[in-house]
């Protein structure tokens, strides 16, 4: 048995991970056997639906999955969680009171006020009483950071407990300043440096996403354990591109040469 990413994440190695935005279950089994630690699912801005969440679960395997849900509400989170998830990655969280709600939602009585109800999750019922007692500790809760609000209140946000971890979506949060698509800015940069303190004095674990290996070069040294590179779309965009564009450049030869 696979250690739980909960637990994996508490110990601070890095963790590689990168997006899934496709429902073909050939994806996710591809992508795991790549060598990534772990697959950030993304129901928020793709068409994954909750049966499509599933399968890309199952086909997995042993390669943790955290998805980013749709949004806050309790059918998303209860969705997401009965798939087999380790966790959620929950969007747009800017106050410590819906940090709070959220991580409520994720656990059972009486530590919160998760649903109980057969699943996936706990072997469509046949683990069900072994899934119950230990599902409180290994769901992995993290919290997207992604607005200049948030960035207000990181403070107060990561001191909620139950709070694994803390993600920095760079793009929304350029947005938010008036920036979009300029996550380099100065004052975006300067949102992400007071979220990573906050985040590094209260003990938690802080991730990131980068749309490419060097866009996250020397973030490790800086206490970023959480790395998502890429997104499978742009994976498959920029593989067929290049052996396209290569292919191009070789001169053609001149019939009857």
């Amino acid at each position: 048995m696979t250690q739980p990413f909960r637990r994996l994440m508490k110990t601070g190695e890095i963790l590689i991970g990168t997006v899934v935005t496709l429902s073909a279950p050939q994806v996710p089994e591809i992508l795991a056997q790549s060598g990534f630690d772990w697959l950030f699912v993304d129901g928020e801005h793709s068409p994954l639906s909750s049966s499509d969440i599933e399968g890309i679960v199952r086909a997995a395997g042993l390669c943790p999955c955290l998805v980013r849900i749709r949004d806050q509400s309790e059918a998303s989170i209860k969705s997401a969680l009965d798939s087999g998830a380790a966790g959620i990655i929950a969007p747009f969280v800017n106050t410590a009171e819906e940090a709070k709600r959220i991580v409520t939602l994720c656990r059972y009585p009486p530590e919160g006020c998760r649903s109980v109800g057969v699943s996936r999750a706990n072997g469509y019922g046949m683990q069900f009483q072994d899934y119950l007692r230990r599902a409180n500790s290994e769901t992995s809760v993290i919290v997207l950071v992604e607005h200049v609000d948030a960035v207000k209140n990181i403070e107060s946000i990561v001191r909620v407990a139950g709070i694994d971890a803390v993600f920095v979506g760079p793009y929304d949060l350029s947005a938010s300043l008036g920036k979009p698509g300029e996550v380099n800015d100065p004052a975006v940069q300067s949102c992400i440096e007071r979220v990573r303190r906050a985040v590094s004095d209260a003990g938690i674990h802080i991730g990131i996403f980068g749309m490419t290996p060097d866009a996250l070069d020397g973030l490790t040294a800086q206490g970023f354990t959480l790395l998502t590179v890429g997104v499978d779309t742009i994976f498959l965009g920029i593989a067929a591109k290049t052996a396209f564009d290569r292919l191009k450049r070789i001169p053609a030869v001149l019939a009857g040469g």
